[in-house]
């Protein structure tokens, strides 16, 4: 009685968590836009201020690490900036026409931390009432129950086993 109890909650507490995924994910995507936004103004200033004094990004990020400790720093956070840029640049192009279930098949993209905490950080879980929504719902408590179903299931078998190799 106690398994099936635990079984159920785990299949409910599968199901309330998938559950919001869908808006958990639509907030990650408008974040992550906001962000590719951000990055795409700091580098095209960059490109510009580069461009003003007739160096490619390159020959300007030289030139800055050439420029002493202070360049040399600014140059390697500049080039952080552009490959996050470009990194979120792609995660945005898998995302930015995907519905719920295409990010969930594209969840790997969601992968930078910070823009994952501030989503969080807003978030405030709902109970969905659209398709989307009822098809994790579904999948989560499905998961949930067969999960926690088969930890139940292997425990069973490992105390039954001992059970019979004791009365032998």
């Amino acid at each position: 009685m106690i398994a099936r109890t635990l079984t159920l909650a785990g299949g409910l507490s599968g199901a309330l968590g998938l559950s919001q995924f869908p808006e958990f994910s639509q907030q990650y995507a408008q974040r992550l836009g906001g962000a590719v936004d951000e990055l795409r103004l700091f580098v095209a200033e960059f490109d510009a201020d580069a461009a003003s004094v007739g160096l490619s990004r390159e020959a300007a990020l030289r030139d800055l690490a050439d420029g002493g400790a202070l360049g040399a720093a600014r140059a390697d956070s500049m080039q952080g900036t552009i490959a996050r840029k470009e990194r979120l640049e792609a995660a945005l192009g898998a995302l930015q026409d995907a519905g719920p279930f295409t990010r969930a098949y594209h969840v790997v993209q969601f992968n930078d931390r910070e823009i994952a905490r501030a989503a969080l950080s807003d978030f405030k879980p709902a109970v969905p009432l659209t398709f989307e929504g009822a098809v994790f719902s579904g999948a989560g408590f499905l998961g949930g129950f067969l999960g926690i179903g088969m930890v139940f299931g292997l425990l069973r078998r490992l105390f039954r086993r001992r059970a019979a190799d004791g009365a032998a």
